[in-house]
């Protein structure tokens, strides 16, 4: 009897990693699932990544990031990494702001988007990377009912160069093709609300479509290259007289991402300020409907 406990818990010990590593696995959804339009023969190719990049992407896709048991609100977010075009930021301008995110109950999709500036590259920026994140947006949407979200609480955020997609898309045409063969690409690309942080400077319009989605931008004012973007964006949000928010930092120069290893209290902690953003603006509470009254 005692060996064969022995030899049980020893199994158990071993398949204790196994089970771990299942269930820490997170779900990948291709945009296309035959593969990038014009590039399906390359879907299958292998990604190089090392410690927090991510590049040579040619299957683009979203990795799910579910909130905690009983804690998801019906929000959902596409993030966007920065990186130049050139690869992608994956762990701290993706997979750190989605543990934030999904903590609040925001059911966050990273998007891996082609890299128009990746070694030998066909991709083009305003091309490619712009198809992905309208795909992505497309995406998310119809699958509002297997994740439980409300289709008109779907946003998109992004960093750096990641804020150059965000701003294609949110910026862009939002309506879908009706005629399309494919069911998803009728849907509607138009992000319900923005979250830019130190965003590019490519691809912001002079003037704002009137149904652009509110903002909240973010940045430091010593980082030249992309403080100016966030300025732009706020004077084009206030010719538009579209609800904005925005946060310029004396110091932080580009590249923080979500605060942690900053020595600046305002940096380490300017996540709080998107939160309260998301809370004050009704993100993240489920829309209440009040129940018809009964007349007697």
């Amino acid at each position: 009897m005692q060996t064969k406990l022995t030899n049980y818990l020893c199994m158990l010990l071993l398949a204790l990693p196994i089970l771990a590593s299942a269930q820490g696995k997170s779900t990948v959804i291709p945009l296309w699932s035959k593969g990038a339009p014009g590039f399906e023969n390359r879907r299958n190719e292998p990604e190089q990544a090392q410690d927090y990049w991510v590049k040579n992407i040619h299957n683009p896709s979203l990795t799910v990031f579910t909130p905690p048991a009983g804690k998801a609100n019906g929000a959902a977010a596409v993030i966007c990494p920065g990186g130049g075009h050139r690869l992608l930021v994956y762990t701290a301008e993706g997979i750190d702001p989605a543990k934030y995110l999904s903590d609040l109950g925001i059911t966050v999709f990273v998007l891996k988007y082609r890299l128009g500036r990746d070694t030998l590259s066909p991709y083009k920026i305003d091309v490619h990377a712009k198809q992905d994140g309208y795909r992505a947006m497309r995406l998310v949407r119809s699958k509002a009912a297997e994740y439980g979200l409300d289709i008109n609480r779907i946003g998109m955020m992004g960093f750096s160069a990641g804020g150059e997609v965000v701003d294609m898309v949110a910026y862009g045409p939002g309506m879908g093709d009706a005629n399309a063969p494919d069911a998803i690409d009728r849907l509607n690309a138009r992000p319900n609300f923005v979250i830019q942080i130190y965003p590019g400077p490519l691809y912001i319009p002079d003037v704002l479509p009137a149904d652009a989605p509110p903002a909240f931008l973010l940045a430091a004012n010593d980082d030249a290259c992309c403080s100016p973007s966030v300025v732009k964006l706020l004077d084009r949000y206030r010719a538009a007289k579209i609800p904005v928010e925005l946060h310029l930092y004396t110091q932080g120069s580009h590249g923080f991402n979500m605060g942690n290893r900053s020595k600046l209290q305002s940096i380490h902690s300017w996540p709080q300020r998107m939160a309260d953003w998301l809370a004050d603006n009704n993100y993240l509470n489920p829309v209440k409907t009040e129940r018809p009254k009964v007349l007697h």
